[in-house]
């Protein structure tokens, strides 16, 4: 599809800033920018007109880009606070979206259009979040917004997965014990020091018998002994 170089009068997200001269389809400029007054097109019969139109954007640009610098050192002390209905571990019974910010920003004095506001979700929880405001192409203003339970009451804080896991070990404390069941090792020194006596008595027996031997060795010379007389 061909494109149409045009002159930009306003800012267009991934398009370009106003006062300058880009290349986009021509349907999309044929049936959506050029209608809107979005934009002018940029052709060789017009460059001095467009030209001329273009340094009028651009000195308009600065201003409004200096104003917005001037608002934001203004508004950089800013702070939101929202209460809301909410439940366990601090859900919203709704949610806090960008027209709530920018009605929030009225009775501060500051009107605000709520698509300059980027939330890229509501929010639906208590806690303490950053909001965007663009107060200009090139200009940012970052505003805190806390967010609270009605009653003033803290919401219970969520269960951490981590506690969970260490809640295991725990249960398995008991097992700690079967160690002592273990102590009926240590009787077997007891029959360790039996081996040793056992041992002692072993030889004992020996002597008794080799006791034995030697007076029936006796008696039996005794015998001989007194049979010679005999003779």
């Amino acid at each position: 599809m061909a494109n149409t170089t045009i002159l930009l009068r306003e800012d267009i997200d991934n398009v370009g800033g106003r006062g300058e001269i880009v290349k986009v389809k021509a349907g999309y400029a044929r049936n959506y920018l050029l209608p809107q007054g979005f934009a002018s097109l940029a052709t060789k019969g017009n460059v001095k007109q467009i030209e001329q139109e273009r340094a009028a954007l651009l000195k308009r640009v600065a201003i409004e880009k200096a104003t917005a610098e001037a608002q934001r050192e203004q508004m950089e002390s800013l702070t939101l606070e929202f209460v809301r209905k909410a439940g366990e571990h601090g859900t919203l019974f709704g949610s806090v979206t960008s027209m709530d910010v920018a009605e929030a920003l009225q009775k501060k004095g500051y009107e605000i259009d709520r698509r300059k506001i980027v939330m890229k979700d509501a929010i639906k929880e208590t806690g303490e979040y950053t909001v965007n405001v663009k107060l200009h192409r090139e200009v940012t203003l970052a505003v805190p917004v806390t967010v609270t339970a009605e009653g003033g009451s803290e919401p219970e804080a969520k269960p951490d997965r981590k506690t969970k896991k260490e809640a295991k070990p725990a249960a398995e404390e008991p097992k700690a014990e079967a160690p002592a069941v273990e102590a009926a090792p240590a009787e077997a020194p007891a029959a360790e020091e039996a081996g040793p006596a056992a041992e002692e008595a072993a030889p004992v027996a020996d002597d008794e018998s080799a006791a034995a031997d030697a007076f029936a060795d006796i008696e039996e010379g005794g015998e001989n002994t007194e049979e010679k007389p005999a003779e």
